[in-house]
């Protein structure tokens, strides 16, 4: 068995033993019972605390076994024989699911799933879940751990465990708000600790998922579940209960009259009705047979080339597979064509080479011209917030723009602004081109920042114990605290035992973030705080936040340094 998480201190006692359910496990001696938001649903005399929440768009975090972490990008390709397995049918980019908003700390689901025969031993790949939160009053940060099993997850044997440190693997930020996060633990293929699991005679394999540390735990969560004005919590889907012999949920031994009793592991169809979820996990896994070798054929790329691949190589590529066994001499592969816009707005469908050779504006395999053989166009709104009219998709986009699309005007779609939450915590009212551009989170055509908070940037809070990434508002909250400034890190590149940022003599305001360089990052940073009238931004000295420190720190920082 291999385990990491143990190598770092984190017991597998402490990681397998002992958990309840603050979904559903007062006693007979715990009447107290949980604020539920409108809308959600508990059962009477149980602690299930079920919200539904609506998430048109889940943003997907990759955490890979070896660090590696991608927002909203897959890490890897999938390997050609791997297969995904699930109970659910929730969607992970977005929808509607409901929240277990009484999961409470050290608890965890499961789920198992059975492979033919024929199929052992597997490899892993990926492991993914849903975590959400609704009208979330503050950020929400929850600690978790992730484990694989052969067999069952009460009588099976731990293959694997990993445990989130905010190191290795980060935790999971959510909120404020309603937000929702699809949590991917993949397998790095340069791990030379690769996930093998063999067949113990059941057929089957597990993978739990644990909540190790909420953002704000009850004091004791057989009593009172976790408010869901600031935790994350595990999701389920919301079309009913499927496999409930094969979601598992292992709960705190809140005695003989918890869910499950006296806690442990237990299969949601053997829970108690007012305990059991009431919808599957919404949680899948994708392996393959080790065993499995890719067949390849004739694959015909964008480019009108042939090349002999796998049908999933071929469709990472945006080619056409042929078939396996195909052959590229007889594949007869269209050499590609669209359409050419001329520069005097007439189009043409030609191949790429020849809309080069009549210097036209080649734009994309398989487009078409607009009636009349001219150039599709339509409004384009440009980063500084005007619209420019009859332009190509590709001009658009040239220019920064984003197109409003084929046949639209200027005077009929004009460009709609809207809230844009800026990296340094302001909102301000822009286009969506225009939000974007500055690395701002966009709200939608017609949305307004009354009345809404957008997350603060953090920073380093140093403390007498040493430092740590907070807001400044959180950072105030510590006495004795000096937070060193927006995007500030803790990092101590000279290796002196102090966190540069929380070195303050002598100052440098040029270097504003403290990360050894002057540039563009110092500016925003020196502005945020400016705005702010933090006392860190009286880089002159004198007493005051003003118009002297604007002067005063861009002398430095065009000079290049302190």
């Amino acid at each position: 068995m291999f385990n990491r998480t143990a190598q770092r201190n984190f017991g597998i006692a402490a990681l397998v033993a002992g958990f309840g359910l603050a979904i559903g496990g007062a006693t007979a001696a715990s009447p107290a019972q949980p604020h539920v938001q409108d809308g959600s649903h508990e059962a009477a005399g149980s602690r299930r605390v079920e919200i539904p929440v609506t998430i048109p768009r889940i943003r997907n975090l990759n955490v890979t076994s070896l660090g590696r972490v991608i927002e909203d990008d897959s890490p890897y390709a999938a390997r050609d024989c791997n297969i995904t397995s699930s109970y659910t049918d929730a969607n992970f980019g977005g929808g509607s699911f409901t929240a277990q908003a009484g999961f409470g700390e050290r608890e965890s689901f499961a789920a198992s799933y059975t492979v033919p025969a024929n199929q052992w031993p597997i490899k892993i790949d990926r492991a993914e879940m849903i975590f959400a939160t609704r009208n979330a009053s503050v950020q929400t940060t929850t600690r978790w751990s992730i484990s694989f099993y052969q067999g069952n997850p009460q009588t099976g044997t731990l293959i694997f465990s990993e445990a989130a440190d905010d190191v290795i693997l980060p935790y999971i930020r959510l909120g404020p708000g309603t937000e929702g996060i699809n949590l991917r633990f993949s397998i790095d293929s340069e791990d030379p600790d690769q996930i093998i699991i063999a067949d113990n005679g059941s057929r089957q394999f597990s993978v739990a998922w644990r909540v190790d540390e909420h953002n704000d735990q009850t004091g004791n969560p057989c009593f009172q579940g976790p408010p869901a004005c600031c935790n994350a919590f595990p999701c389920t889907d919301v079309s009913g209960l499927f496999s409930g012999a094969n979601n598992w949920l292992n709960g705190l031994n809140c005695g003989p009259f918890g869910c499950p009793p006296n806690g442990g592991w237990s299969r949601f169809s053997n829970l108690a009705t007012a305990c059991r979820p009431t919808g599957d996990i919404a949680t899948r896994v994708t392996w393959s047979s080790v065993g499995c070798v890719p067949g390849t054929g004739a694959c015909c790329l964008p480019s009108g080339s042939c090349e002999v691949l796998s049908e999933l190589d071929c469709s990472d590529r945006e080619g056409t597979y042929r078939g396996e066994f195909a052959s590229c001499s007889t594949a007869n592969c269209p050499a590609p064509s669209g359409a050419c816009c001329l520069p005097n707005g007439n189009c043409l469908l030609l191949s790429p080479a020849n809309c080069v050779l009549v210097a036209g504006e080649y734009l994309g395999n398989d487009s078409v011209c607009a009636s009349g053989g001219l150039c599709p166009s339509g409004a384009c709104c440009l980063p500084n917030g005007s619209c420019a009219g009859n332009i190509t998709n590709n001009s658009c986009i040239a220019q920064g723009g984003q197109f409003r699309g084929v046949g639209t005007t200027c005077a009929a779609s004009t460009c709609p602004t809207g809230r844009c939450c800026l990296p340094s915590g302001a909102c301000a009212i822009a286009t969506q081109i225009q939000c974007t551009t500055q690395s701002g989170t966009w709200g939608g055509a017609g949305s307004s920042c009354a009345g809404f908070n957008c997350p603060q940037p953090t920073g380093a809070c140093c403390i007498s114990g040493g430092c740590i990434v907070l807001t400044s508002s959180n950072c105030g909250l510590i006495s004795g605290s000096v937070w060193a400034g927006a995007f500030t890190t803790c990092a101590d590149l000279n290796s002196d035992g102090t966190a540069d940022a929380c070195v303050f003599e002598p100052p440098c305001p040029a270097d504003y973030n403290g990360d050894g360089g002057v540039d563009g990052p110092d500016v925003e940073a020196f502005f945020t705080d400016w705005a702010a009238a933090e006392p860190r931004a009286d880089v002159n000295g004198d007493g005051g936040v003003d118009g002297p420190d604007v002067e005063y720190f861009f002398i430095r920082w065009s000079l290049g340094g302190c």
